[in-house]
């Protein structure tokens, strides 16, 4: 039997993509973790590091919505295929740079080669799950990324100390070559695929799932999208929450250091809790309210926005917890608590659940784009509030956030899982 041949390939498509966004962020990561390294050698200052990183940033925001667009016209078997080996290659040839001009080309080009990757991702699990199974399978999918920021650190720094700091881009880059080899051999649409079982094929490619997830033979313009409220809806879940996750991603350790007093070593031991409940948190997040449909037979409306509830009441009570005075143990704990919660919420997910497969890539990618937007926003207004106040309005900010976004997704969408009809232009 094949490495993918039974009656669960499905899901193993969906580890694919897993192991696509593990390597998405492995990649994204390798400077930060090299940074004092690069620095120490090449004579980088401050600056000139967060003026690289910040290409990457700018690139990345911008291009989310054209590769959406571009995911959903050209496919995703070979607009993922194209987006991985590019941004593996970009990876290999940070080896080769010297100077902050040739890093801040490599990391340009990373952020436009890497902004697919959730564009794509999302898509292709709509190709492959019925809409029951849809946030479980985008879970799996976006757990990926917990999974590399985790693993990238010890990978690394294991490699840079054994073979050199130019090797570790080397290798991590060569990774996205092995998971191409992968993908073009094994994914094909469900339709077309010849590993497949009848029954799965059957399970997919349902009469319902055929209804709403038709493909009209005309296209779908831009302007009907941002004409559609519930896609503002979807947005909202980005323009609200995004912002969340990249304080996280920037100010832990920051946090940790200058409120709780850790060290460096201690930073590293505690640090990566966060990361690890949000890829936890993603999987239940799809999980729990497959098993509400399943066993009680709920709707998926009903199943998903009470999860999302729930967290949306958690987070608020970890927030207010940290501005408690806490032990550095207990901080993390608490943070931990709003990565996790974070994941149950699912933002990313909505888009499969309100629009045809059509345009899926393509809402993911315009609420990509505004949550970036919104991100580089209040990370300037996070350091403006962080160097004269303290990180309590920043709590209050996290603790609204995901209740406004859950009052916007009700108004806005409404009704969870009915499929919005596409309009030919």
């Amino acid at each position: 039997m094949g490495l993918l041949n039974n009656n669960n390939l499905r899901w193993k498509m969906a580890a694919l993509l897993c192991f696509a966004s593990a390597l998405n962020y492995i990649d994204r990561n390798t400077l930060a973790i090299l940074a004092p390294t690069i620095q120490k050698e090449l004579h980088w200052t401050d600056v000139d590091y967060a003026n690289i990183t910040a290409l990457f940033v700018f690139s990345y925001t911008v291009m989310y919505a054209i590769s959406g667009r571009i995911i959903d016209r050209i496919g995703t078997r070979k607009g993922f295929a194209y987006s991985v080996g590019s941004w593996s290659l970009v990876s290999v040839l940070h080896a080769f740079a010297n100077s902050v001009g040739q890093f801040s080309i490599a990391r340009f080009f990373l952020g436009i080669t890497e902004s697919a990757n959730f564009p794509a991702g999302v898509k292709s699990v709509t190709e492959w799950f019925p809409m029951k199974e849809r946030a479980l399978a985008v879970g799996i999918f976006s757990a990926g990324s917990a999974i590399g920021a985790t693993l990238a650190v010890p990978l690394v720094t294991f490699i840079a100390i054994a073979w050199g700091w130019r090797m570790a881009f080397v290798i991590t880059g060569a990774l996205g070559f092995i998971w191409l080899l992968l993908w073009l051999r094994y994914y094909y649409l469900p339709e077309h695929n010849t590993r497949i079982s009848d029954e799965e094929r059957a399970l997919i490619l349902n009469e319902e799932k055929g209804k709403i997830d038709q493909i009209h033979s005309t296209a779908v313009g831009i302007k009907w999208i941002l004409m559609q409220k519930e896609s503002w809806g979807c947005f909202a879940g980005r323009i609200f929450i995004d912002p969340v996750v990249y304080f996280f991603i920037f100010w832990i350790p920051k946090y940790l250091h200058d409120v709780q007093g850790l060290s460096l070593a201690e930073i590293g031991v505690t640090a990566w809790l966060p990361y690890a409940a949000m890829g936890i948190g993603t999987i239940l997040g799809g999980y729990f309210p497959k098993i509400l449909i399943e066993r009680k037979k709920w709707s998926l409306n009903k199943a998903r926005k009470t999860i999302m509830l729930i967290a949306s009441l958690a987070i608020p009570v970890f927030c207010f917890a940290l501005t408690l005075k806490v032990s550095p143990f207990a901080a993390v704990l608490f943070m931990s608590g709003i990565m996790l919660s974070h994941g149950l919420w699912s933002n990313i997910t909505l888009p499969t659940e309100v629009f045809s497969k059509k345009i899926q890539a393509t809402v993911t990618g315009i609420g990509g784009t505004l949550g970036g937007i919104m991100s580089v926003i209040t990370q300037k207004l996070i350091g403006i509030t962080v160097g004269s106040h303290s990180y309590l309005p920043i709590f209050i900010f996290i603790g609204s956030a995901y209740l406004v976004a859950f009052i916007l997704v009700q108004v806005l969408i409404g009704k969870i899982g009915k499929i919005q009809e596409l309009q030919t232009q």
